[in-house]
């Protein structure tokens, strides 16, 4: 078991997976609370969780169209729109910023995130922050270290926020595969049944669409041998933003406006990420600077900030470009380069 943290802020509120435990015993009726638009990374660990523990499985307003064939599919009973004043403690589960819940108020409360920017850390009570591939591993450690049965649906559950978080394996590392094993070993579940209801899965007409315009309005930078794409959504900018990079971007923007706020998605295949480019780090600051928020992954992160799409896509195809500049893909530094601060 990796029970390694990331010491972010406040050491003293930073726990283990066995002090997590012991903390959470003092609860009685706690909710594991998922970020906005849940997705199955999110419902998957809320709800092992609560499975594990006693509780709650909340989301801030609903699921992701995966996610809520998750839950009915595997009966899972989740409450919308939750009250924290409900409960004696809330536990944020893969949750970076603040507008993720939608800037509710949490009360007391702990955290258990992996990505590599969190935001929630200062003023929880404790968190364990890892920055792992999927939020369910960090889950799958903490059962590992309880040494608590995982039941048929836990098991699938989690599976499918690891397959998915990870890209179906594309962006995953070793520890994506342990915690596979783990939970076919403990649980018996074979791995096929959580691919049969992810493929049953249909995808959505006005999503395809989407995906097809944002690829139309598509502006392309070229740094070297290094390509930036940026572009606009009327939705989904999530999936737009993964697919321009899969069909040939090495880092892509796709921002959706939304009542005077525009929401970026960007996304950096990984010889953009290991010659420096960490959109977690990036989103965040450019969102810091123009008085919003913003967080993730290296290789996926989003953002929430006040102003037009031109504007704010060229202020994060600049800063991509700060960093690209002067590198090549053929030689890439290996675990990345120091990123330097926004000047």
């Amino acid at each position: 078991m990796n029970s390694t943290t990331n010491n972010t802020t406040n050491d003293a509120a930073s726990v283990d997976e066995l002090a997590l435990y012991d903390r959470l015993l003092d609860y009685q009726n706690v909710l594991f609370l998922g970020h906005r638009n849940a997705d199955p990374d999110a419902v998957s660990s809320t709800f092992a969780l609560a499975e594990a523990f006693g509780g709650t499985v909340g989301v801030v307003d609903h699921c992701s169209r995966v996610a809520a064939i998750l839950v009915e599919e595997l009966e899972i009973e989740v409450v919308y729109t939750p009250d924290p004043t409900d409960y004696d403690f809330t536990v944020v589960v893969d949750t970076s910023t603040r507008s993720q819940l939608n800037n509710i108020s949490l009360g007391d409360y702990g955290v258990i995130d992996h990505h590599s920017v969190s935001q929630l850390l200062d003023g929880a009570s404790f968190y364990l922050h890892r920055n792992t591939d999927s939020n369910a591993e960090i889950v799958v450690d903490i059962l590992r270290c309880m040494n608590a049965p995982i039941m048929e649906r836990t098991a699938i559950a989690l599976m499918i926020g690891i397959v998915t978080d990870t890209g179906h394996f594309r962006h995953a590392s070793p520890g994506s595969f342990q915690a596979i094993a783990y939970l076919i070993e403990r649980s018996g579940v074979s791995y096929s049944e959580a691919l049969d209801m992810l493929a049953g899965t249909p995808q959505e007409l006005s999503m395809r669409i989407a995906i097809l315009e944002a690829a139309n309005r598509a502006e392309i930078r070229t740094v070297g041998d290094w390509v930036l794409v940026a572009s606009e959504a009327e939705s989904f900018g999530a999936p737009a933003a993964a697919s321009l990079t899969g069909i040939g971007a090495d880092v892509s923007f796709v921002g959706t406006a939304q009542d005077g706020i525009m929401k970026v998605s960007g996304r950096a295949n990984r010889d953009a990420v290991r010659c420096g480019v960490n959109l977690g780090m990036l989103l965040r600051d450019i969102g810091i600077e123009r008085h919003g928020s913003g967080g993730g992954h290296a290789g996926a992160a989003g953002m929430e900030v006040p102003g037009d799409a031109e504007t704010v896509l060229a202020r994060c195809v600049e800063e991509s470009t700060r960093i690209l500049n002067g590198t090549s893909r053929d030689q890439p530094v290996r675990d990345g380069k120091a990123r330097e601060p926004l000047s």
